[in-house]
């Protein structure tokens, strides 16, 4: 993590740009790499304000606090930062799926089961016919939350094929995909 530090209308001190440099590297945690942020610390007439502009792999965070004391705008900003990027992080994981292989399993990735014993008895107990709603991945996420069961089948808009969404025993969620 890149930390550069200006003051403006304010002597630079070594304990200031510590305590800020520390400060600023607890964002590290929520963001990803490379990081970048640049803090500007200035004095205007009677207001010590603390300035901030972070940017982590193609994420931008600003943020600006103003108090009486500098260290206690520095804590305000980190706060303020901090919060945005916790925000950033659970909307990319919540929205756009977070990262898809760990959640929904990457392709070829199913566990395979050893077959039966005796192989005449087994048999079908039950069928079903269903319909497959057209829908994208991550409605179909939304819809197998919403119903009890344990899988959804539906045609993917996106690639107008036939998918099976179940939900495995870890919480996660496995994805098939048929291949013509």
């Amino acid at each position: 993590m890149q930390i550069s530090v200006t003051f403006r209308h304010i002597d630079p001190s070594p304990p200031l740009r510590t305590y800020t440099e520390e400060k600023i590297s607890r964002i590290k945690k929520y963001l990803k790499e490379p990081i970048d942020a640049h803090v500007v610390l200035k004095v205007e007439k009677f207001r010590h304000i603390a300035e901030a502009t972070i940017d982590a792999g193609g994420l931008r965070l600003n943020a600006t606090e103003e108090m009486e004391d500098m260290y206690a705008a520095i804590d305000m900003l980190t706060d303020t930062l901090e919060g945005q990027a916790k925000k950033s992080k659970e909307r990319s994981n919540r929205y756009k799926g977070g990262n898809h292989s760990k959640r929904l399993g990457a392709p070829g990735e199913f566990v395979r089961t050893q077959p039966p014993q005796d192989e005449e008895e087994a048999r079908i107990i039950r069928s079903e016919q269903v319909f497959a709603k057209p829908m994208d991945l991550d409605e179909a996420v939304m819809q197998l939350n919403l119903s009890n069961g344990e899988f959804i089948v539906f045609n993917n808009r996106n690639t107008n094929r036939i998918n099976v969404l179940y939900r495995r025993k870890d919480g996660n969620y496995g994805l098939i995909e048929t291949i013509s």
